[in-house]
């Protein structure tokens, strides 16, 4: 494995802009990334499994729940830190983004936002720990864009709920202890319920065959009757506006990640431009690889002062959901177009697990489609600016 010799690009010296615990917090995950990720994460992803062993180092640098308060073991960080933790985790892989994400914002994020405070205490310290790992469940076979659709039912059953149905694309599914599972009541109303491991009739089978996100762990949830304990109900919020507030954290989180994957590639194909001779001469030295380097840069400093507002506009609580979509749409589009065009500078060397933006790639091929399709997010905006929405 080559030496992880990235220097992160900053062409509008938005470091000025960061806080000192920014900087730190930053540094922190991205001599992680550097040390822990870079020389063991291409094999993982050719053998198509996760690294389990990196759990506590993602615990160790604040990646599971920053923002989570200290009182339940988070690291009281505020949404931008949250960000650029995910950006660093991304310049890494998507699929371990994917892993600190989930347990963040769709499993950390509702039990403090609706659970009860007994639940915050038993489970998020854990969780902080990485000592619990958990996943989200929404999406269906059946309901993936229209989640309101979800065939997933519990009904009363004297002291505790019963649970039915299934859940498809589930990160971290295959190893989580716990799964926050959003399901609809007798009354047809939705909402979430924590179902551990080791309860009779819940199943985690682990999904195959991927050519993307191939070092994270997908699967499904399935449940057959499952006996839920009704102090495992999340008391604090009911409807499909739950879920979708645990998803505008999640997406935040991506706009940011999305941003370290483009930073990744960018900085590989300069490199490579500059070291690759052709016709006596670096092939950075030629009009058109300039071209797709300048834009490159371009798109990747516009995706960096969007995301840094939208941080400000969290740490305010002012962000929309709409402002959100807007976010995670255009970075993760960006990252996508400059994946493919710095696999061109490298030639044929880009597919190559020498290189990390093949990977990138077909990584990014999941990431603009999950937490919302590339399409939806575009119709949110266009809701948002004509009052009519456009989905059915």
């Amino acid at each position: 494995m080559k030496p992880d010799l990235f220097e992160a690009p900053d062409y509008y010296n938005l470091d000025d802009l960061f806080s000192e615990e920014h900087k730190l917090v930053r540094d922190a995950a991205r001599q992680w990334v550097k040390r822990d990720i870079s020389p063991i994460i291409e094999s993982y992803a050719q053998k198509a499994e996760f690294p389990k062993q990196i759990l506590g180092g993602l615990a160790e640098i604040g990646a599971f729940g920053p923002y989570i308060p200290e009182t339940y073991g988070g690291a009281g960080l505020d949404q931008i830190s949250y960000g650029l933790i995910m950006q660093e985790i991304e310049r890494g892989d998507s699929g371990v983004r994917s892993t600190a994400s989930v347990q963040s914002s769709l499993v950390m994020y509702p039990i403090y936002t609706y659970g009860s405070e007994e639940q915050r205490k038993k489970y998020l310290p854990k969780l902080a720990t990485g000592e619990l790992m958990g996943c989200f469940g929404l999406t269906e076979p059946n309901h993936g864009s229209n989640p309101s659709g979800m065939e997933t039912k519990f009904k009363d059953a004297g002291d505790h709920y019963l649970l039915n149905g299934a859940k498809l694309w589930i990160s971290n599914s295959p190893f989580a202890d716990i799964a926050v599972v959003w399901a609809k009541n007798e009354d047809g109303r939705i909402q979430g319920l924590i179902v551990e491991r080791g309860m009779d009739g819940f199943s985690t089978p682990e999904t195959h065959n991927k050519w993307s996100l191939r070092a994270s762990a997908t699967g499904e949830l399935i449940f057959d009757n499952v006996k839920v304990p009704k102090a495992n109900l999340l008391p604090g919020k009911s409807g499909l506006g739950a879920p979708l507030g645990c998803l505008d954290s999640a997406r935040y989180g991506i706009a940011w990640g999305a941003i370290g994957a483009a930073m990744d590639c960018y900085d590989t194909a300069l490199r490579y431009a500059k070291e690759r001779m052709q016709f006596g001469k670096p092939i950075a030295a030629f009009q058109l690889q300039q071209k797709k380097l300048a834009e490159m840069i371009t798109e990747i400093t516009k995706a960096q002062l969007l995301a840094f507002r939208l941080g400000q506009l969290k740490n305010e609580g002012k962000a929309t959901t709409q402002q959100i979509s807007m976010a995670k749409r255009n970075n993760v589009d960006m990252a996508l177009k400059i994946a493919r065009e710095a696999r061109q500078v490298l030639g044929a060397m880009g597919i190559t697990g020498d290189y990390s933006i093949m990977r990138h790639m077909m990584n990014l091929e999941s990431v603009i489609t999950y937490e919302g399709t590339h399409d939806i997010h575009l119709l949110i905006t266009g809701a948002d600016i004509t009052g009519i929405p456009a989905f059915t």
